[in-house]
């Protein structure tokens, strides 16, 4: 006689306690934050004569060396993503209340604390030195950390040894969609009591000059030069004429509420729900009618227990390629309706973190909640004529207050569809 199912585990509540981030604009969560609300761009010019010759020689460019704020044993054996990441992931861990050092020193079962990141390649650049040494020089020339550092999952790995987390240490890979997906699974593995914390995020370092070279190829990038007062990545402009690639981490310790509470942490928001899709479209083009990222954000909102008049922000992919802004502009009509939702895109002040993007726009989505202000869109003079939405553009704005929920989308080569719903507390 077969046993009766065990009950399904009531959803906990999943809530957003620490933030932490590396970008362009600067170390730190503070300086991501007023470089945003200010309207500064963190995009330069690539040194280097490894970059000569190539047709687009701008970039999102973390403006300090990682390794160099880290002791240089532990830098050494850390890819750049990596280092990004464990960078971004104490701060979060700090910001959350957490003591400096890890669970050993907080008081948090190792086992009931994970990491989920998003990394499409990590770090392309360690690969690509083993091979040229290999060429050059031979074999007994390459690093036997060459492979280790190559993984994409060296950047959840190293967090969870850098902060003692046993529980697990998840990489998720969905293209430009993988930070945002990770956020989403680490809420999940929350809901249904597999852990009680989570560090979740992406972390990315793929300004090289193969991949550089390769976006070219494909005409996705925005070409021109960069200046302190312009921007070449234009999000839902008249004139935007591609991304700019991009490099960083963004992380946030997602926590179970109660556990939360009952340590007297601060909250930010609540990490409500979250929803994926996939336009099996094409391989690199989205579905210009936008129907997978509608299904997407309603998938989220349904996650959410929320509706349409809930929503009172958007925080956009919006990478500044043709198809891709007029898809995710169709996609938020069909969903969102006649309503002048404000909608910002990040991508003017940052380039297109890749990975890493998600979670960076994460973080400054839960900043929106938590300040109720709404920071602009840089790059976009005009709005193109074909993308009727309220596009916050020359200053911030005041947050709305009739409704608490954010949304915060992602979409990757391949048709990846992410979006994550943050809710105010």
């Amino acid at each position: 006689m077969s046993q009766p199912a065990a009950p399904a585990p009531t959803p906990r509540r999943v809530v957003v306690t620490g933030l932490g981030a590396v970008t362009p604009l600067g170390l730190g969560v503070g300086e991501l934050w007023r470089g945003l609300l200010d309207g500064r761009h963190g995009i330069r010019e690539l040194a280097g004569e490894e970059f000569d010759g190539l047709p687009v020689r701008v970039a999102g460019v973390v403006p300090v060396d990682p390794a160099g704020l880290l002791p240089r044993p532990v830098a050494r054996r850390m890819n750049r993503a990596a280092q990004f990441g464990m960078l971004a992931a104490r701060e979060a861990w700090a910001d959350a209340g957490f003591t400096a050092g890890g669970t050993r020193e907080s008081g948090v079962d190792p086992a009931r604390v994970g990491v989920s990141l998003g990394a499409i390649l990590g770090d392309a650049s360690v690969l690509v030195g083993g091979d040229r040494r290999l060429r050059e020089k031979g074999p007994r020339a390459v690093s036997p950390l060459t492979t280790a550092m190559t993984v994409p999952s060296q950047a959840a790995s190293q967090v969870s040894l850098d902060l003692h987390i046993t529980g697990e240490a998840r990489t998720v890979t969905s293209a430009c969609a993988s930070g945002t997906e990770a956020i989403g699974q680490a809420i999940d593995r929350i809901r249904y009591g597999r852990i009680d914390v989570a560090l979740a995020g992406g972390a990315e370092a793929v300004v090289t000059p193969a991949i550089m070279a390769s976006f070219a190829a494909m005409r996705a990038l925005a070409g021109g030069a960069a200046s302190p007062d312009a921007t070449p990545s234009r999000p839902f402009a008249k004139d935007r004429s591609g991304f700019v690639n991009g490099e960083g981490a963004g992380i946030l310790v997602l926590e179970a509420e109660e556990h939360a509470r009952a340590r007297g942490a601060r909250i930010y928001c609540e990490a409500a729900g979250w929803g994926l899709s996939a336009d099996a479209h094409h391989m690199a083009a989205p579905d210009p009618s936008g129907n997978g990222i509608a299904l997407a954000l309603r998938r989220a909102l349904l996650d959410a227990g929320a509706g349409v008049r809930d929503v009172v922000h958007v925080n956009a992919h919006a990478t500044a390629t043709a198809e891709g802004d007029l898809a995710e502009a169709c996609a938020l009509r069909a969903v969102l309706g006649e309503r002048a939702v404000p909608v910002t895109a990040l991508k003017g002040h940052l380039g297109h973190l890749q990975g890493a993007a998600g979670g960076v726009e994460a973080v400054a989505a839960v900043l929106t909640l938590r300040h109720g202000v709404i920071p602009p869109t840089v790059g976009c003079d005009e709005v193109d004529d074909a993308i009727v939405l309220d596009v916050v553009r020359g200053a911030a704005r005041a947050l709305p207050e009739d409704g608490d929920v954010v949304l915060s989308n992602s979409f990757g080569f391949g048709g990846h569809n992410a979006v994550l719903a943050l809710r105010r507390v």
